[in-house]
This record gives structure tokens, C-alpha cells and sequence, in this order.
């Protein structure tokens, strides 16, 4: 994680904002403090924090309703941090616009190091590269080439597509629903199916063992993130 990142800790735990505070100023960032959803609003406007880490069960909002809120104008990663393990709350505040979801209780290393990984991601503005670098993959998205360790990568059109959109969110859980919708189009959001084989062929041209992914994690249930190779995130 970059140094001196201003951290915005939504929770109506005293304990669990006490913790983090602890733990984030001690590696040396600045931490902000709310308790709601209106104060997390707020402070996230006046403020204006690197990234932001919400509970979902806030006394005043529902934390999906403060992402969505917060996606009108705040563009930094929003890491979720809830009990609900629920597959399917996962996947909602996932396609409400946060980037990924680490379930209480966890622990602090492992928060850490999505946090990096989120914010190495954002600073090294993958999305607007012409050229894509993941460890030793390469993805060039004017000339839609790829190569692996120097050598060519032969995909299709819909393959390329698909790693690209991974790749420009290193890191992120993508879930089926914006896959599918980005790369296939609303008319096939419930076409899994399909995600499913275009996955499977990507690894296989990539080869990348899905029991020990270099590349594509399965996130099960919810969809596919492309790992950074330090961190295995």
C-alpha cells in the first residue's frame, strides 16, 4: 500500500474502528472515522480518502446503498468488510460498484494486502494503459496481441475481450453479472455458461491450473479476479 494513503473506516463497531485505526496508522496512513452511512457521505466528500472500508450493516443505510451513493462521484476502491458471508450479499454489494469483500472475523494481514493490491491497481491506472503488464503477461490493447514470458498468445476476439476486462481490474472481484454484461451484453447477464467456457479456454491457452491459479481465481459463486503475481491477490 502506498505511503501516507488516507483511509476512510465506515463501522458502527467502536472495537472494530479502534483496531483498524491502530493497525493502518501503524504502517504509517492516515485514518478517517465514521459510524453511518450519512457521516461516511460526508466525510468521503470532504475529505476525499484513497480508498474506502465499509460495513455492510450500518444503523441509518444499508452499505450497498452508501456504495451506490458513493459510485455517483467517488472513483477510489471500496473494500467491504462485513459478517454477511452470504454468497449472494457478496455478489450484490460487488455489482453495487465496491471492489472486493473481505468477511469478519479476518485478519489484519490479509486486509492489508487486498488493500495494496487495490490501491497498486488504481495508482498504476490500468484502466487507461495502451499496454497491459501482469507479471510476465503482457496484453497489448491497441494492437490486441498477447504474449506470455515473450511469446505470442493466439485468443479470440471474445477471449481477448475477456482478459482484457480482468486485467484492467488486477486484482478486483468481477462479478458474472458484469462480465457477462460488458463482454456479451445485457440480453445474456444469466448466460453463466458461457463465462464459464471462455474462462476455462483462457487458462488453457494461458496455462494456468485453476487448482493454482497464476492468473484467474474463481471467486465461487460470485466470479473471476486476475491475480497480481506478489501477492496472490
Amino acid at each position: 500500500m502506498a505511503e501516507g494513503a488516507k483511509i476512510l473506516v465506515v463501522d458502527d463497531d467502536d472495537a472494530i474502528r479502534k483496531f483498524l485505526r491502530i493497525s493502518l496508522t501503524a504502517s504509517g496512513h492516515t485514518v478517517i472515522e465514521a459510524r453511518t452511512g450519512e457521516q461516511a457521505l460526508g466525510k468521503a466528500a470532504t475529505e476525499r480518502p484513497a480508498i474506502v472500508i465499509l460495513d455492510l450493516g450500518l444503523p441509518d443505510l444499508d452499505g450497498r446503498e452508501v456504495v451506490r451513493r458513493l459510485r455517483d462521484w467517488f472513483a477510489g476502491p471500496i473494500l467491504i468488510l462485513s459478517v454477511r458471508a452470504d454468497e449472494a450479499e457478496k455478489v450484490a454489494a460487488l455489482d453495487a460498484g465496491a471492489d472486493d469483500y473481505v468477511v469478519k472475523p479476518f485478519g489484519i494481514q490479509e486486509l492489508l494486502a487486498r488493500l495494496r493490491v487495490l490501491l497498486r491497481a488504481r495508482a498504476g491506472t490500468a484502466e487507461a494503459a495502451p499496454v497491459l503488464h501482469i507479471g510476465d503477461l503482457t496484453i497489448d490493447i491497441a494492437a490486441r496481441t498477447v504474449t506470455l514470458a515473450g511469446r505470442p498468445v493466439a485468443l479470440t476476439r471474445k477471449e481477448f475481450d475477456l482478459l482484457v476486462m480482468l486485467a484492467r481490474h488486477a486484482g478486483k472481484v468481477l462479478t458474472q453479472r458484469q462480465l457477462l454484461t460488458a463482454i456479451w451484453g445485457e440480453a445474456h447477464v444469466n448466460d453463466t455458461q458461457y463465462l464459464r467456457v471462455y474462462v476455462g479456454q483462457l487458462r488453457a491457452k494461458l496455462a494456468d491450473d485453476p487448482a493454482q491459479p497464476r492468473f484467474i481465481r474463481t471467486e465461487p459463486g460470485i466470479g473471476y479476479r486476475l491475480l497480481w503475481p506478489e501477492s496472490g491477490l
